[in-house]
């Protein structure tokens, strides 16, 4: 199946690593040129060599209150006009919604929504004027089913969630689709931490964790991160047009309800 994606220019935040890297990979494989964004200089440019001459590397650390401008501007003088925006990054601290201050809250929607929410504005209106784009946000089952112990990143990705669909009504007639992708348990560097945070709270073994998690799935299994990065890649096609303000959960059928 073509998707449409040869030439475009695909912006792809946290892409050194987990569902990011992933999902740099999937859309360079289509033919995408990729905007490789990472906050460690190393890994950014190494991710980028790795896709190919088509990928360029922009670091930047996602809360800085310039990191919006930085990267727009930087993908722009590498690779031109944005098509895709691809938005993602890691999650806050796990914790109770007990122990939360304000404090906490305004660092999770600093890193989850502010940034986010800046570079849509930037990428927006040349979409539009193009008559062609796609947002796509990678989110949360917790945005669906608040997950355990990840109370800032349940509260910051519904935050997120609201604005999208917001969004999505507003530029449907455009030409831009916008969409969040929910990943459950995939197989990354996240997702071991937050089984190593549970197993220590429950005083249980990290292996022990993992296999009722797993069990919990009716998959029977973690996800792997290029299964997400497939759902993403597609959303970001032109066979996807038709598709927007839409969450889609990728999670081996975790979530039971809507």
């Amino acid at each position: 199946m073509d998707l449409g994606l040869a030439g475009r220019t695909a912006l792809v935040l946290g892409a050194t690593s987990g569902l990011g890297a992933a999902t740099s990979r999937a859309l360079a494989a289509e033919g995408a040129r990729v905007a490789v964004v990472g906050r460690d200089a190393g890994r950014t440019r190494a991710q980028a060599d790795a896709l190919g001459p088509s990928a360029s590397p922009v670091v930047a650390d996602l809360t800085d209150e310039h990191a919006a401008d930085l990267i727009s501007d930087g993908v722009e003088r590498a690779l031109g006009p944005v098509d895709i925006l691809v938005l993602n990054g890691g999650g806050p601290p796990p914790g109770t919604a007990a122990a939360m201050t304000g404090h906490d809250v305004e660092a999770a929607i600093g890193l989850l929504v502010r940034t986010q929410v800046e570079l849509v504005r930037r990428v927006l209106p040349g979409m539009i004027d193009r008559g062609w784009g796609r947002i796509i946000a990678v989110g949360s089952s917790g945005v669906h089913q608040p997950l355990p112990n990840l109370a800032l990143s349940n509260v910051g990705r519904a935050a997120l969630s609201g604005y999208l669909k917001t969004l999505a009504g507003e530029v449907a007639r455009d030409g831009v689709t916008v969409n969040m992708a929910h990943p459950g348990r995939i197989e990354t560097a996240r997702l071991q931490q937050i089984d190593e945070a549970n197993a220590q709270r429950a005083g249980r073994t990290v292996e022990d964790v993992r296999t009722t998690s797993a069990d919990s799935i009716p998959a029977g299994r973690y996800g792997q991160p290029d299964e997400f990065a497939a759902l993403v890649t597609f959303l970001a096609s032109d066979r996807a047009a038709y598709i927007t303000g839409e969450e889609i959960r990728c999670d081996g059928g975790l979530v039971r309800g809507r």
